[in-house]
């Protein structure tokens, strides 16, 4: 005889547990389809003589905080400057 209480957790143990698993599914597919726009983008940005390297760079630049990277800027331009840069 087999413990009909455990069985029916089991289950709702492995429902749940797909349920997180299809969730989790779902959203790297969504990430993926947002990664191949975010390609479009910089195809055509790069297509109408954008630089795409220099956009991914102002990018992250518009990301961080203002004080940080004046404070990075200032520090390699001391950089440089110690090298007659």
């Amino acid at each position: 005889m087999t413990d009909t209480s455990s069985d029916a957790s089991y289950r709702v143990s492995a429902d749940e547990l797909r349920q997180f698993i299809e969730r989790f599914e779902r959203l790297e597919a969504e990430k993926k389809d947002i990664a191949d726009q975010q390609k479009e983008v910089m195809a055509e940005a790069k297509a109408r003589g954008y630089d795409t390297k220099v956009m991914r760079k102002v990018i992250a630049l518009r990301k961080r905080d203002r004080d940080d990277i004046a404070e990075e800027e200032a520090v390699l331009e001391m950089y440089k400057s110690a090298l007659g840069m």
